[in-house]
C-alpha cells in the first residue's frame, strides 16, 4: 500500500491551476455523441477512469472514438448502438455504468454492463424496475451490477415510465437520454418529488438539447421527452466543479489566492453552489444541506474541521451509496485525526469544529477506500496539520488525475512510500 504525507506549506497557496474537465459533463456528450449520426468533437473534456471507461464502451459497441489531445475526443458513428462482443466493464464509474444500462435498451442484442468489486456494492435496481416497466427485459440478480439488458434495436416503446430518483438522480438522467432514440414521446415521472441533486437533470436536459433532442419540463416531477433522436454537434466542456472545490478549499485554508480560470458564477454544474457556503469560512453555517452539491461535501466536512463552530451535514444519505460510504468515510478519517472531531447521526454527519488543528502534528492514516473525493478532500488536512498520510493516493485518476501535481505546482510538497499491508 501507497501513502502520501502532506507537508504543511506554512503559508498561502497562489498561483494559477486550471482543474480538469467536468467527468459529469464528459460522460453525458460521449454517450450522446455516441447516439448521434456524424461526427461530434468534444473539447475540454476530462481524460480520466471514468471518461476512459464510457469511450471505450463505445468503442466496443461500433463508435469511433479517437482522442487527438489530451483534452479532446473525436466521436464518429452511425446513431447505432451494435452488441458488443463481450461484458462492457466500467470499473467504479456510476455515470458510465447506470447511462449505458438504459441506452443499450436500443441495441439489437443482449448487452452485460459490469463493473468492478465496488461497482458491484453500488445499487441501480431502481433503473432495472423502470426498464421492466417500459418492456426491456432487464435483470440485475443483486440489485447492483452486473446487468443484463435484451435490447430490442427500437428503444422505449411505451409513453410513461415511473421513476424511483431517492437513491440517485443518475437514473433518471440515464433514462432521460435513452429516450429520443424510442419510436415515441415518453414521459418519465418521479415516484414522489424527492430526488438528490435536481440540478444534474438540469445539466442532463441541457447537453440532450445541445445535441438535438426536445424535453419538456411538464412538471417539477413530469418531463415528456420526444422521439427525435441525436444529431451529431461539437461541444465544450466546462472545467469541473467538483474539482474546483478542493482549490477553493486550498485558497481558504491557507489565506491565499488560486486562480482556477473559471469564476465560481460561470459554472452550470451544482457543485459549484458549494463556492457561496465555503466562502463563509471560518464562520460555516451551523448546518449545511447537501442534497443539491453531494460531491462537494467531502471538501466542506474537511474544512469544516478547521472552522470555529461545529457544523452538522443534513440531506446527505446518498453519500452513503457513492463509490464508498462517504458519511463513514469522512466520520472516520476526521477521528482519525482527532478522536471526537465527527460523529453521525443517522445519516446527518456532524463535524466538531477544531480551529486549534492548525500548526499541530498528528499521526492519522487516512483510509480513502479507494475513493478519490476522499483522498482529494483530506489532502486539504494536510495543508494546515502536520502528519496527515492519504491511503492509496493514486485513487484520485478516477476524475483527477493530475491532482497531486497541481498541489505540487503551487508549492505542496509530499513523500510517497510504500507501507505493508
Amino acid at each position: 500500500m501507497i501513502e502520501l504525507t502532506i507537508t504543511p506549506p506554512g503559508q498561502p497557496l497562489s498561483g494559477k491551476v486550471e482543474p480538469p474537465g467536468s467527468k459529469s459533463i464528459t460522460n453525458r456528450v460521449l454517450l450522446l455523441a455516441g447516439l448521434a449520426k456524424g461526427t461530434s468533437r468534444l473539447t475540454g473534456a476530462l481524460k480520466s477512469d471514468d471518461t476512459l471507461y464510457m469511450a471505450e464502451a463505445l468503442r466496443a459497441m461500433g463508435v469511433t472514438v479517437t482522442e487527438p489531445d489530451a483534452t479532446s475526443f473525436v466521436v464518429e458513428s452511425s446513431g447505432i448502438l451494435t452488441a458488443p462482443e463481450k461484458p462492457l466493464f466500467l470499473g467504479n464509474a456510476g455515470t458510465a455504468t447506470r447511462f449505458l444500462t438504459a441506452a443499450v435498451a436500443s441495441v439489437n442484442g443482449t448487452v452485460v454492463v459490469d463493473g468492478d468489486e465496488h461497482m458491484r456494492k453500488r445499487p441501480i435496481k431502481p433503473l432495472v424496475d423502470a426498464l421492466t416497466a417500459l418492456g426491456i427485459e432487464a435483470e440485475a440478480e443483486t440489485g447492483c451490477p452486473p446487468v443484463t439488458v435484451k435490447g430490442n434495436g427500437r428503444g422505449f416503446t411505451r409513453d410513461s415510465v415511473t421513476i424511483d430518483g431517492n437513491l440517485s438522480s443518475q437514473y433518471v438522467s440515464a433514462l432521460l437520454m435513452a429516450a429520443p432514440c424510442g419510436a415515441q414521446p415518453l414521459d418519465i415521472i418521479l415516484a414522489g418529488e424527492d430526488i438528490g441533486a435536481k440540478g444534474y437533470i438540469d445539466l442532463t436536459v441541457a447537453a440532450m438539447e445541445a445535441f438535438g433532442a426536445k424535453v419538456e419540463r411538464v412538471s417539477n416531477a413530469i418531463w415528456r421527452v420526444h422521439p427525435t433522436g441525436y444529431k451529431a454537434t461539437d461541444f465544450h466542456i466546462e472545467p469541473d466543479a467538483s474539482a474546483a472545490t478542493y482549490l477553493w478549499g486550498a485558497e481558504l485554508l491557507t489565506g491565499g489566492k488560486i486562480d482556477i480560470g473559471t469564476p465560481a458564477e460561470a459554472f452550470t454544474q451544482p457543485d459549484a453552489k458549494a463556492h457561496a457556503v465555503m466562502a463563509q469560512f471560518p464562520n460555516l453555517p451551523a448546518e449545511i444541506d447537501g442534497s443539491q452539491m453531494q460531491d462537494a461535501i467531502p471538501t466542506i466536512a474537511v474544512l469544516a474541521a478547521y472552522n470555529k463552530t461545529p457544523v452538522r451535514f443534513v440531506g446527505i444519505a446518498n453519500l452513503r451509496v457513492k463509490e464508498c460510504d462517504r458519511i463513514r468515510a469522512l466520520s472516520l478519517g476526521l477521528n482519525q485525526i482527532r478522536d471526537g472531531l465527527a460523529h453521525e447521526e443517522g445519516d446527518d454527519l456532524i463535524v466538531h469544529a477544531d480551529p486549534a488543528l492548525a500548526g499541530q502534528a498528528v499521526h492519522a492514516s487516512i483510509d480513502t477506500f479507494h475513493d478519490h473525493r476522499i483522498a482529494m478532500s483530506f489532502a486539504l488536512a494536510g495543508l494546515k496539520t502536520g502528519g496527515i498520510a492519504i491511503q492509496n493516493p493514486a485513487c484520485v485518476g478516477k476524475t483527477y488525475p493530475g491532482y497531486w501535481k497541481a498541489l505540487a505546482a503551487l508549492g505542496v510538497t509530499y513523500q510517497e512510500v510504500e507501507k505493508p499491508v
